[in-house]
């Protein structure tokens, strides 16, 4: 086909009826009707001789056509994002902008008090919205722009840019008044302490999981939670130990009625990154907003 004649709003449109498999989010993703965005789809089935998209319960699936399209249309669209973008500087005083995270339950606790103060210092227009992921799908959110960043302990993302804000290790918390402590000499529990506990573990936190069943302790393992908040009130009250980023940790020692121990756990050290996509490199907000999130998590270290 020539080229010339293809209308670049076109292009707009198909890209947002794969990404949402569904003409109508599409619509409401760019503001036009859900008329006007299937006329769109039709002029470029027309263009190009393939029916792009068929019909299914629930929305739409690419044809294997539109599949090998999807990645070059989506490349060529960031280019131009990019190449706009870069003649507005981004003014965070001044802002009305929404980003969006990919942070953990506890990555929300660890990060976002001093990246909401220093949001309100300098962009105090400026909206946050976390948006926690299968690490899996990560990497496609952050090129879709459905994601603008991701922190965390993220080994199965890859494909993106990093940078390593801070390295942890992982330990076990007990309540101050715990059976074991009491013939514990020292801050450091060894194999033979760990089994003789039982634990409470996260299942949004694959890691502990994973050195929970390297050393075999899957047995004792009384609860199993969805969600991490409610775990420390729940050690606080039980003879439960859990397995936690020691730096997280160590804000409920200060509280008082914790204990922090040090242990023999297999491959515990692990480094927290943020995460972005090379599509939003030169991208003025998003630079802006990588470049706040490493200030201040360097300067905490």
């Amino acid at each position: 086909m020539n080229i010339s004649g293809l209308d670049l709003n076109l292009l707009r449109v198909f890209d947002a009826v794969f990404r949402h498999g569904s003409v109508s989010r599409a619509s409401e993703e760019l503001g036009m009707s859900q008329p006007a965005a299937s006329q769109a789809v039709t002029r470029l089935r027309q263009l190009l001789g393939d029916p792009l998209f068929e019909r299914m319960h629930g929305g739409v699936r690419p044809t294997p056509r539109a599949e090998r399209l999807a990645q070059a249309v989506r490349a060529a669209l960031a280019t131009l994002e990019v190449a706009l973008a870069e003649a507005h500087a981004f003014e965070p005083s001044q802002a009305h902008k929404r980003f969006r995270i990919h942070l953990s339950d506890i990555g929300e606790a660890r990060f976002l008090p001093p990246l909401m103060l220093a949001l309100h210092a300098q962009a105090p227009h400026v909206q946050l919205e976390t948006l926690p992921m299968p690490m899996h799908e990560i990497a496609d959110a952050l090129d879709r722009g459905s994601l603008d960043i991701a922190i965390g302990f993220l080994p199965g993302v890859t494909g993106t840019q990093q940078q390593v804000l801070l390295s942890d290790h992982y330990a076990v918390l007990l309540r101050k008044r715990h059976p074991l402590l009491k013939n514990l000499k020292g801050e450091w529990l060894s194999a033979e302490h760990l089994r003789r506990l039982d634990f409470v573990a996260v299942r949004s936190h694959s890691e502990t999981l994973r050195i929970l069943r390297t050393l075999d302790l899957q047995a004792q393992i009384r609860l199993s939670a969805a969600h991490f908040m409610a775990v420390p009130s729940i050690v606080q009250q039980t003879d439960l130990a859990v397995i936690m980023p020691a730096e997280i940790a160590e804000t409920f020692v200060e509280l008082g009625d914790y204990v922090l121990l040090q242990a023999e756990l297999p491959e515990s050290a692990f480094d927290v990154s943020l995460h972005w996509s090379w599509r939003f490199e030169q991208e003025p907000a998003n630079q802006w907003l990588r470049a706040l999130v490493s200030e201040i998590f360097t300067r905490r270290q």
